[in-house]
């Protein structure tokens, strides 16, 4: 079509409408032919044009793509096949708070605070229909700012996909454990409160990422039912050189792996079985089990339930986990057990008389939402550092009442306010030696957003 209306066009101008009588003139013939060949010489050049442009764009999978830069030394940082064909997208999540509280406590070393929590960008590209790469890139608190390395800048998981089919797929990298629901989607805009979840910061310590490869998919085992499964192989848990236990103070935090080697040659496993008898509805279970220390003598597990019930504007979620750890020689100061569970109830309403007084502002996609959360966490349920200290460690209440809006889905303003308390004492020892006050109640405000 491009190369007919251009003919067309340049028919007419060359043409331009010579009247017929100076057409039978020989000498206007011998013009006309003239023209009429370089109008077929620039018709060729053209269709020669067309045809490289259309050979780049349909470049076979697997083939060295025709793009600039692809030959010569000095050109080979474009010899790239995404340069001729894009395959990847970029975006990603950012969020914000400040914190008005009456003592520091868990999560904040300073009763009032205004932090730029994250940033992280997110990358995901299809490189063929059956080959999938994701990945995200988290600065926290602005990335390292000194020598006491405030932020922190992380890989947060990066994976490769190998579709086979629905029932069964490949993965390895990266992989964000699947225990519990809380660490497979604990992006900010998706929660309708600003903090994490007590049990989805000390038990399941999230964001947990092991480097580890497996397999998923998802079953329909009835017409309206479906399952979900994952299950991978991973360097496992892994006990730091400077500590010669579990610390109390921290949860399970510090027996989170490296992610570059393993420290112990033994490895972990890990699943997650979600079941959804029909849409609104669903339970699972996982659970991690792998050795920590140095020598492959001492073990951890970690076993989770997670629920989402959702009916209307109504929903309700949560999360139980429970840990056994082998700390023996440990002089009766390691914990053994832990638990935690949180359960949260959401109500998502949008009075109709603000749509009707700032429709810009208030649209379809705008709701609200009342958020009301219980929070409950023991790092020791054996109390074998209350034995040998005289006071507890880490059995952590919060309740936390949330207001948030969203006037789309993917932003939210949050408006909380927590009471934080802690059972027989106000003070706990963390594994850097810092003494945490955590019963500090206040407001905490943040926005979220996709980009």
């Amino acid at each position: 079509m491009r190369q007919l209306a251009m003919i067309g066009a340049l028919s007419a101008c060359l043409l331009g409408g010579a009247p017929l009588a100076a057409m039978a003139d020989e000498k206007t013939e011998q013009a006309l032919e003239e023209r009429i060949k370089k109008l077929e010489k620039m018709v060729e050049e053209l269709t020669k044009h067309e045809a490289e442009e259309a050979k780049i764009k349909t470049t076979k999978e697997g083939e060295k793509p025709l793009s600039v830069g692809s030959t010569g030394s000095g050109k080979l940082i474009y010899a790239k096949p995404f340069v001729s064909a894009p395959k990847a997208i970029v975006g990603g999540y950012m969020d914000f708070e400040a914190n008005f509280l009456t003592d520091q406590q868990l999560t904040r070393s300073r009763a009032t605070n205004f932090d730029q929590l994250r940033f992280i960008p997110f990358i995901y590209g299809d490189v063929t229909e059956s080959i999938k790469v994701a990945a995200e890139i988290e600065f926290e608190h602005g990335g390292p700012q000194n020598a006491k390395a405030d932020g922190e800048i992380k890989i947060e998981f990066a994976t490769v996909d190998y579709l086979v089919t629905e029932p069964f797929n490949l993965r390895a990298g990266l992989l964000l454990m699947p225990v519990g629901k809380f660490n497979l989607l604990h992006d900010s805009p998706l929660n309708d409160l600003t903090d994490r979840p007590l049990v989805s910061r000390l038990i399941i310590p999230s964001t947990w990422t092991e480097a580890g490869a497996g397999f998923y998919g998802t079953l329909y085992p009835g017409r309206v039912s479906k399952l979900d499964y994952e299950v991978y192989a991973f360097n496992g848990f892994a006990l730091r050189a400077s500590d010669s236990a579990v610390a109390v103070g921290d949860g399970l935090r510090n027996l989170r792996g490296f992610q570059r080697n393993d420290n112990n040659n033994n490895k972990g496993v890990v699943g997650r079985v979600a079941f959804s008898p029909f849409l609104g509805v669903e339970v699972a279970g996982s659970a991690a089990h792998s050795a920590y220390s140095r020598n492959a003598d001492k073990y951890a597990t970690l076993w989770a339930i997670d629920w989402t019930l959702q009916r209307g504007p109504f929903e309700v979620i949560g999360e139980s986990a429970w840990a056994r750890i082998d700390a023996s020689g440990a002089g009766g100061l390691a914990p053994t057990g832990m638990r935690g569970y949180y359960i949260q109830g959401n109500y998502h309403f949008l009075p109709d008389f603000l749509k009707t007084w700032s429709p810009r502002h208030f649209t379809e996609a705008s709701t609200f939402t009342a958020v009301v959360r219980w929070d409950n966490v023991d790092t020791d349920t054996d109390n074998r550092t209350l034995r040998a200290t005289s006071g507890n460690s880490r059995e952590l209440q919060r309740l936390t009442l949330g207001l948030n809006f969203r006037p789309i889905e993917d932003t939210v303003f949050k408006l909380d306010y927590q009471f934080n308390s802690q059972l027989n004492t106000n003070y706990v020892s963390t594994s850097a030696g810092e003494s945490v006050l955590i019963n500090g109640n206040g407001l905490v405000l943040s926005v979220a957003t996709y980009f």
